[in-house]
Formats: structure tokens, sequence, C-alpha cells
């Protein structure tokens, strides 16, 4: 039976921020990828079991204000700590996957001191020595859907959520979305040159989930992850694309779990 969930706003820094909250035990937040929120899915309905779980719009995104002075990634990792303050959380897992799990990492060497344990999921962030990772503007929505999943047909949430034409308001969440990620993302593309010196500071129990098909962020990445972090433990999954969450639900659930409650 579906885990029940609460759809709310939170203000923070004057701005209105779209909440999905459900489950209960220890907090976890989790942050989404490029297309904004996907509502709540299935792999947050399995979370949801074990722990509270937490997802939030990012600014920019959907029903969620951006302030004004919300302009790069630093700002938005700066008000995603004012976020977790505005939660009540004094301590909580954190994750997120592709730039969500940039974001996780950017508020860990922030504060560690905020965070339990850490779960990047095919993250951005880290610049790739061998390749790069893919220019998903140069893709456009569609081009990049195809690219994020090893087997769409496989996905098994994928029709209910990309099945169908989307509707005029859905178009113009999809632009603004897009056109949220260029601010935050755009220079230099998809990582932060010094991210890898700073994680080395970290003392925080850190699971890296990646798709070992991963055709947007390679996953050299993931390994560059687990180097950096002491401690860190890199599980790959087979046949999967850039979305674990979404492509390997069970699996990518699974895991999670077990790693938040070890």
């Amino acid at each position: 039976m579906p885990t029940p969930y609460q759809e709310e706003f939170v203000e923070v820094a004057g701005a209105k921020i779209q909440l999905l909250k459900g489950g209960q035990g220890d907090p976890l937040v989790l942050f989404h990828s490029i297309e904004g929120s996907l509502g709540w899915r299935r792999y947050h309905d399995q979370l949801a079991e074990q722990c509270t779980v937490y997802a939030p719009t990012l600014p920019g995104f959907g029903a969620s204000e951006r302030p004004d002075w919300v302009e790069s990634f630093f700002d938005l990792a700066r008000f995603s700590l004012w976020l977790v303050q505005a939660l009540g959380l004094e301590k909580t897992a954190l994750g997120g996957h592709f730039i969500g799990g940039w974001l996780a990492a950017e508020m860990a060497v922030m504060s560690p001191q905020l965070i339990d344990r850490l779960i990047l999921v095919d993250a951005a962030g880290i610049q790739p020595q061998q390749g790069e990772i893919t220019d998903i503007f140069l893709h456009g929505l569609e081009g990049t859907r195809q690219l994020t999943y090893f087997e769409p047909k496989n996905v098994p949430e994928y029709d209910e959520l990309f099945g169908r034409k989307p509707s005029r308001e859905e178009r113009t969440i999809l632009t603004q979305n897009q056109e949220t990620v260029v601010r935050y993302c755009w220079k230099p593309y998809m990582y932060d040159r010094s991210l890898p010196y700073l994680l080395s500071r970290l003392n925080i129990p850190t699971l890296v989930v990646w798709g070992r098909d991963d055709r947007i962020v390679p996953l050299e990445c993931g390994q560059r992850y687990q180097q950096a972090i002491p401690g860190a433990r890199l599980e790959v999954l087979p046949e999967c694309g850039n979305c674990p969450p979404l492509e390997k639900p069970d699996a990518f659930s699974q895991l999670v779990g077990e790693f938040v409650h070890a």
C-alpha cells in the first residue's frame, strides 16, 4: 500500500518552496534533477517506509519561487542550506540525482556538521578527465530524455511520466525549468573546479550510486567522487543510465535504505 505523503509550501528567504513529505523515521532530503519535481515517485514511496522523506522543488523550478539573489549554483547551495534549516532539521541524510547530487555535495563541503549521510546519484559537479558531461542544451529535452535511460521502455513509470503530450501549462513549466538550469549550471558547464579538492575535508559516510551505462555523466565522475571523499562507497548498477531512482527503483531504494540505516 502506498505511503501517504503531503504537499506543502515552506517559506525560505521570503520565497515559497514546494515540498513533498512522507513517511516516518530519520530524515532524508532528496533533491531532484534538471526536469524539476516529477512528483511522489515509486522510489520515494519505498524509502518512506524507512525514513521521513523530504522532496523539495528547488527555487526557480515548478511552483517554487526563486529570490532575485539566487543567480548561481553557489547561491543555490547557500539557499538550500537555509531550506534545511527552515525544515527544522538539525542533522539529516542528504542526497540527490545529477544536479541534485552536485547540490548535495556542495552543501556538504559548506556545512558538513548538518549532514549525517551523503548520497550522490550520477552527480554532476566534477569535470571528467576523459570525455565530457553531455551538453543537455544541445540535445534538447526529448533528446536528453532518450540519452538518460539505458532502456526507456523498461523504466517502470516512464509511460506515466512521459507517455503523453504535455499540456500548455506543463510546457510552460518545462521551459521555465530549462531556463533555471541554464542560470545555475551553464558556465562552467555542470562542474565546480574547486569541488574535488574540497571533498577531501569530509568525514561523512557517503554512498555514490551510478548507472554503468550513464551517457550523461561518465562513470569516471562517480569514481572521482569515491576517490575524493574519504571512505566513500561506490555502487554501480548494470543496464542503467543516468537515472537509477526511476530506472532501477527497487535496487536504488534498497541501497539507499540500507545505507541510511547502517
